[in-house]
């Protein structure tokens, strides 16, 4: 099976292509000649997955799925949220991001968070969602040089390590885009 995956980001990318393990052929946008950037607009993350998945299937024609992710904190009201890629500015800087984060924990004793991502896929005229989250705590400092975006500062439930210290084999088995994308997969191979 052939799908869309509505993303030029080479780090998603790599890590969805890695959880499928050769189950489905993955087209990124660039392959089908998508080269702009898709609006995220919505004021959800599940809204943001549903606007991408929507623009590939309305312009291009695809079956394709397109995921949104992002970082809840409690003790800031489930900020970043939907504005997590984006948080300290357009900028899309992963640093200043998790330096505004921090910022903004300094003096809190609740750290807990929750990253969520949400898949959107069209399929044959009917859209499917799919959602995972994985829950943990912000740590005080970067910790870890694998991954990206929020990873160096978060430390999923059961480990001691950040996402950033685990291994893309362990954190590809616990995230939450990990757990999205294995529902993606389950249903996909039921309706085969």
């Amino acid at each position: 099976m052939k799908l869309v995956f509505a993303s030029n980001n080479k780090n998603k990318i790599k890590e969805i292509q890695s959880i499928l393990n050769g189950s489905i052929q993955l087209l990124s946008l660039s392959e089908i000649g998508c080269h702009e950037e898709i609006p995220e607009t919505a004021a959800t993350i599940e809204g943001n997955a549903i606007l991408k998945a929507n623009y590939v299937t309305e312009k291009y024609g695809y079956d394709c799925f397109a995921d949104d992710t992002g970082l809840e904190v409690n003790a800031l009201n489930g900020e970043p949220g939907v504005y997590s890629a984006r948080y300290a500015g357009k900028q899309k800087d992963s640093n200043d991001n998790m330096n505004k984060l921090l910022e903004a924990l300094k003096n809190q004793s609740d750290r807990s968070a929750q990253f969520k991502t949400v898949i959107a896929l069209n399929l044959k005229g009917t859209q499917y969602l799919f959602t995972g989250i994985v829950k943990g705590t912000i740590t005080l400092d970067k910790t870890g040089n694998q991954g990206f975006g929020y990873d160096p500062v978060f430390q999923p439930e059961n480990y001691t390590e950040t996402f950033a210290e685990l291994t893309s084999e362990i954190k590809n088995k616990i995230s939450h885009r990990a757990k999205a994308t294995r529902q993606l997969i389950d249903f996909l191979n039921s309706t085969k």
